[in-house]
């Protein structure tokens, strides 16, 4: 660390979120002194649409950077930087004042599915690609765009075709956290890992990462529309004289470029050295780590991608739906006309007690937590959730436990992939996100996956502490060496050997679940 002595500065980090905004005020030691949260409205449509409002999410930063600085915990002058994590594979197209000219398409939204479809395809196929498309992309950015039209790239082509009038009017298009930089500092610009789900950069030389024309002309958009790339700790600027006066802090507050969630993510776990794997238990859930090597599965749609750490790559995991199997469970099942419980986060404590009493294994109950379909490690957005070999004797006890069990037999999945892709295990491994709170559920994944789990302090605040570390390291206070010895942990949770033995027969017909329905679930969801 290379702060001076006696010296204190402060970083408003901000973890933006799919359900809500969240601000907080950290030390460049990843120390979370407080933060404060907003939720955000999310709109799903029936044709496979979801987007939310850049207006509702720049209201919610004002909102919780307010009543956090009202607090007056540290001198405003001290706080001297902001850095956003925000949410991936999202667009907003902007016009050159900066104004947004729709809602932002979020990473749910598949409604680009049939024009990355037409683009992936070609005379010869193998999994849905062209083999020259095969050949294109993975020489240049190591994957390839998801059929399941969420990625970004798809999204900029369903604007294209079914809404040209604001293809036409968009200067740039950017991702959620380039958005918010925009507003903060009125620089248009995208980091080296918010781009790469476009799909048009070449990431061989990690040390020069750039835009591909063949690719951009493949997809048939407009070079001029997308932002200029910066590393994720580079200064973009210091925040506008207004949005200094709106937020409350000074109007020399630099703003750093910063990283979406998985890339801030990583960070904050503490699993920053190569092939130190975290998992992340929040709306969505992921397994991953750094890797010093360029790769690709195609079958698993895994790649490795530049993270937030200059001149490193790293490989992900993951799957839609994990804490949102819970708040499904609260919100449509069993608090349905009950809106106090809904908002109160006892129900979740509850949650824990109840499974803590049920036996392992939930009376033969398996759930399988495909509520939203799937990006990885199956690429399929028909597939659907589900509660399996319910007979008389189940409880709505046994019920709660085997959603439990079902987010962590899916990450499991998701897991030996990417030990397969390292060829190594990642053991230890540490844990972050909402669900990480719960002890009973780490302890569930220590069984599952037969892997010590290192609980991470405050394991919600690891977007932030992410965020503030990126900041920190780009204004040289610290560098990314330093953070495995900063992160502290809450518990430590082993595996215990006769409930992985149970758990591993019931997760063998976890996976048959899924390879004896899929094609019942594709005629169900077309």
């Amino acid at each position: 660390m290379s702060e001076e002595k006696g010296e204190k500065k402060y970083i408003l980090a901000i973890d933006h979120g799919t359900s809500a905004m969240k601000v907080a005020l950290a030390d460049p030691c990843g120390e979370i002194l407080a933060f404060e949260y907003e939720d955000t409205p999310l709109y799903l449509f029936p044709d496979g649409g979801a987007e939310q409002d850049p207006d509702e999410w720049w209201t919610a930063l004002i909102k919780a950077t307010n009543r956090l600085l009202g607090k007056g915990l540290v001198p405003i002058e001290q706080i001297v930087a902001i850095c956003v994590s925000s949410q991936w594979s999202g667009t907003v197209p902007v016009d050159d004042n900066g104004d947004h000219l729709m809602n932002a398409i979020i990473w749910m939204d598949s409604r680009g599915e049939p024009y990355i479809k037409k683009i992936n395809e070609g005379i010869i196929n193998i999994s849905g690609y062209g083999l020259l498309n095969l050949v294109r992309w993975l020489r240049s950015t190591g994957g390839l765009p998801a059929k399941a039209g969420k990625d970004p790239i798809a999204h900029i082509l369903y604007i294209k075709h079914e809404h040209p009038d604001i293809y036409d009017r968009t200067f740039k298009f950017l991702e959620p956290k380039d958005y918010l930089n925009l507003r903060l500092t009125g620089e248009f610009a995208a980091s080296f890992d918010s781009i790469m789900l476009h799909w048009v950069t070449d990431i061989r030389d990690i040390n020069n990462i750039h835009y591909n024309a063949g690719l951009i002309k493949k997809m048939g958009i407009h070079r001029e529309k997308l932002p200029e790339l910066k590393q994720s700790i580079d200064v973009l600027g210091v925040v506008k004289e207004d949005v200094a006066q709106a937020l409350g802090v000074c109007e020399a507050t630099k703003v750093v470029v910063g990283s979406p969630d998985l890339h801030s993510a990583i960070i904050g776990s503490g699993a920053v050295r190569d092939y130190e794997g975290h998992i992340y238990i929040g709306t969505s859930s992921w397994a991953m780590c750094h890797v010093p090597f360029k790769k690709t599965d195609i079958t698993h749609n895994m790649a490795s991608l530049p993270s937030a750490v200059p001149g490193r790559y790293f490989v992900a995991n993951e799957q839609e739906t994990a804490g949102a199997c819970l708040k499904f469970l609260r919100d449509k099942v069993l608090y349905i006309d009950d809106e106090s419980r809904i908002e109160n986060p006892e129900v979740y404590r509850e949650f824990d007690r109840i499974v803590e009493k049920v036996p392992p294994g939930s009376n033969g109950l398996i759930f399988t937590p495909w509520l939203y379909g799937e990006r990885t490690p199956v690429e399929d957005h028909t597939i659907r959730g589900g509660l399996h070999n319910i007979s008389l004797s189940v409880t709505r006890d046994d019920m709660i436990r085997a959603i439990f069990e079902g987010v962590a037999f899916n990450t499991r999945w998701l897991f030996e992939l990417v030990e397969k892709f390292i060829k190594r295990k990642m053991d230890p491994v540490n844990i972050i996100g909402g669900g990480a709170q719960s002890d009973v559920w780490c302890q569930i994944f220590a069984d599952v996956l037969s892997r010590t789990v290192r609980q991470v302090k405050d394991p919600i605040m690891a977007n932030a502490r992410g965020a503030a570390f990126i900041a920190a390291v780009g204004l040289g206070i610290c560098s990314f060496d330093d953070i495995s010895n900063l992160v502290q942990y809450s518990n430590i949770f082993h595996p215990n050997p006769e409930n992985h033995k149970l758990y591993n027969r019931i997760y063998s017909e976890f996976l048959n679940l899924y390879k004896n329905n899929k094609a019942m679930h594709r005629r169900l969801n077309k």
